[in-house]
């Protein structure tokens, strides 16, 4: 009995001890598998959050003009060949450009404002090309006035500017032929050295309510002697309303700049090839105030704009062609893959650019709006797609009721290598830099 009794005490000691071998090991499995598996759960979702967080930069607003009264265009160059780009402004009677500080940083010290030209004509300026066309380092200007949009026989004008000397003073205005209500004109390169001015006008002679003739969209070439004889040709007459275009590297494989043009029937993608225009309608897309081409990537252009002409729609259109690869038929440069509304709370949307502000390689969309939207404010946005393929985006603000947007550029103002915004507002009276403070 008593030899039995110490048999079972022994041995069910040693069940107890395998089995609680049993079980500590079980556990210790058990353990294992959901540390491996909670750890890369976690692994995943990071991984998922790190590609949605997108490092937003923050943007620092100087105004260098606070007697602005319309401020009806921008653009940004070189004027006086410091190497400094400059700004220049089309307001309501003169034609102007501000200074990049020779001494002191950009962001801080005063840009000195010039007087291109004042009083062109008896109504308003317009609108403004400026570009360096002959490559000395300093650009060229034409400028467009005489604005009156209910006049659609007598209104109008297109001037060349020619430059004196000295550059901040008063330049001297050469008259070019004009078809009426000259709205909007920009430099398309054509080739090596080679360039045209595009005027648009926004009314076909003699339309009323968009009916009637279309709007000519003329191309005017310089004389090589830099006489006053320029040859024009006419781009495009099938639309009957337009608002702005575009000229664009839509396609690296050609020596021309494209144009997109929108207006309120639509918008095409023309090409310039050996003295021909191709036009190619622009599926999907509405009528459209404003347009304007970027870049997801080198080989993924994409086209953003207004809808309708002065609407509230911000709408992103994915193309379907690959700049890498030549056009072609299953190539189409005109194809439209998608449609998104990013924004539907604009008000008078009256401005759009595209650049890189992020440093990412791919470039995002700032947009401007001059009428109090439903939130009862005027300013200026940012837009930038939070995945891969663009399917989902989210905006920043860049102005929170202090710009009433007329127009936008954007260019590396202080040579930092980031790009800074610059707007002009409308009712707001001013004409303000948002400097990139984006991470170098």
């Amino acid at each position: 009995m008593f030899a039995l009794a110490a048999a079972t005490r022994y041995f069910g000691g040693e069940l107890e001890r395998l089995t609680y071998r049993y079980e500590r090991n079980l556990a210790m499995r058990f353990s294992a598998i959901w540390l491996f598996v909670c750890g890369n759960l976690f692994l995943f979702a990071a991984a998922g959050a790190r590609a949605d967080e997108i490092a937003l930069p923050s943007f620092k607003a100087q105004t260098i003009d606070d007697n602005v009264r319309i401020g009806y265009g921008t653009a940004i160059g070189d004027v006086d060949g410091d190497g400094k780009p400059d700004i220049l402004l089309v307001d309501k009677k003169q034609i102007v450009w501000f200074q990049n500080p020779p001494q002191g940083s950009p962001e801080t010290s005063k840009w000195k404002r010039h007087v291109i030209v004042e009083n062109l004509t008896v109504r308003d300026n317009v609108c403004i090309a400026a570009r360096d066309i002959d490559g000395d380092g300093k650009v060229e200007i034409a400028v467009g006035g005489q604005w009156n949009p209910g006049d659609t026989y007598r209104s109008g004008s297109v001037h060349y500017l020619v430059a004196p000397e000295d550059r901040t003073k008063k330049w001297k205005p050469i008259k070019l032929y004009n078809e009426p209500v000259i709205h909007r004109m920009r430099w398309q390169k054509v080739g090596e050295n080679r360039f045209l001015l595009l005027v648009a006008p926004l009314h076909g002679k003699g339309n009323r309510g968009g009916k009637g003739v279309g709007v000519k969209l003329l191309a005017y070439r310089q004389p090589a002697d830099g006489g006053l004889l320029w040859k024009r040709a006419i781009v495009d007459d099938t639309l009957h309303v337009t608002h702005n275009l575009d000229p664009v590297q839509w396609d690296p494989g050609t020596p021309a700049e494209e144009i997109l043009y929108a207006g309120r029937e639509g918008a095409m993608l023309i090409y310039y090839d050996r003295g021909e225009w191709i036009k190619k309608k622009l599926p999907r897309v509405q009528g459209a105030g404003e347009i304007r081409m970027g870049l997801l990537s080198k080989a993924q252009p994409y086209i953003v704009t207004i809808e309708p002409l002065h609407g509230n729609k911000l709408v992103f259109y994915k193309s379907g062609f690959a700049r890498d690869r030549a056009a072609s038929a299953s190539n189409d440069p005109a194809a439209i893959e998608s449609r998104i509304v990013l924004d539907d709370n604009l008000s008078g949307g009256h401005a759009i650019a595209t650049a890189d502000l992020f440093g990412n390689g791919s470039q995002q969309i700032v947009a401007g709006w001059r009428l109090p939207n439903r939130d009862k404010k005027v300013g200026i946005k940012l837009y930038y797609p939070t995945n891969k393929g663009a399917t989902t985006w989210k905006s920043m603000v860049i102005d929170d009721n202090g710009m009433a947007c007329e127009d936008i550029r954007i260019g590396d103002l202080n040579g930092d290598g980031r790009p800074d915004i610059v707007a002009a507002g409308r009712a707001t009276n001013n004409l303000k830099i948002y400097w990139n403070q984006a991470p170098k």
